[in-house]
């Protein structure tokens, strides 16, 4: 009995989101837009940050070590060149490097890491404004419903029956206005924070490799010239 009574709730659920948003479907329509944007820039990111920085930076820089400490600078530029990772390009910018001066190995390596942090942030901080931008999408969609409910009030001429269902459709179309512009706003937000918090781990990580090829290459350098 139970369950009927829920398939039932579900199937006057489904039926007024179906009416309220043939009544007005304009707001629905921008935030299931908005949603659509949403969805990709968090896929696109996911997919973006598991790929591109799935090298372990402590055992590759470990190899790398090994092979700069042998003299082997060659190979450890071609170990780099095996794959465009960010880590390995930051890397291999500074073996380029190996026999010029501390400085000019610096540059390179900030010059690198200056080209790739952008990259790590890149239209994550637009999920904040796509969470600002679902808020108000969905408050306008309230308003109108509100609009339409105080309007089929105050309609004249109509029979009971059709306030009943203007009224109807017009709460319907404030409340899931306001559901749906939350909802996506609250995924922004949660999205927005697990994506920002991997970007931070990235670019510390890059910063730690960038850091650790300098001092490897500067104290090579430095006991091969005694």
């Amino acid at each position: 009995m139970q369950l009927l009574l829920l398939a039932a709730e579900g199937t006057s659920r489904s039926s007024q989101l179906i009416s309220a948003f043939k009544h007005n479907p304009t707001f629905i329509v921008f935030n299931l837009i908005t949603s659509a944007v949403v969805f990709t820039i968090v896929v696109e990111r996911f997919v973006f940050q598991m790929t591109r920085y799935r090298v372990n930076s402590k055992e590759f820089f470990a190899q790398v070590k090994k092979l700069v400490a042998a003299g082997n600078i060659d190979r450890a530029i071609k170990l780099c060149e095996a794959s465009d990772y960010p880590v390995l390009q930051l890397v291999r910018a500074g073996l380029t490097h190996a026999n010029k001066s501390p400085d000019d190995i610096d540059a390179s390596l900030s010059e690198k890491l200056s080209e790739l942090k952008p990259q790590v942030e890149k239209r994550i901080g637009a999920l904040w404004s796509l969470a600002n931008i679902a808020t108000l999408i969905g408050l306008l969609g309230t308003v109108s419903g509100l609009i339409a409910t105080f309007a089929a009030i105050a309609a004249p001429g109509l029979s009971q029956s059709d306030k009943q269902a203007m009224l109807s459709n017009g709460i319907a179309e404030a409340m899931y206005n306001t559901a749906l512009g939350l909802s996506i706003a609250v995924v922004c937000m949660i999205t927005h924070i697990i994506l920002q918090t991997r970007s931070k781990a990235i670019q510390h990580d890059l910063e730690s490799v960038m850091e650790r090829t300098f001092n490897l290459l500067t104290l090579q350098k430095a006991s091969g010239q005694h």
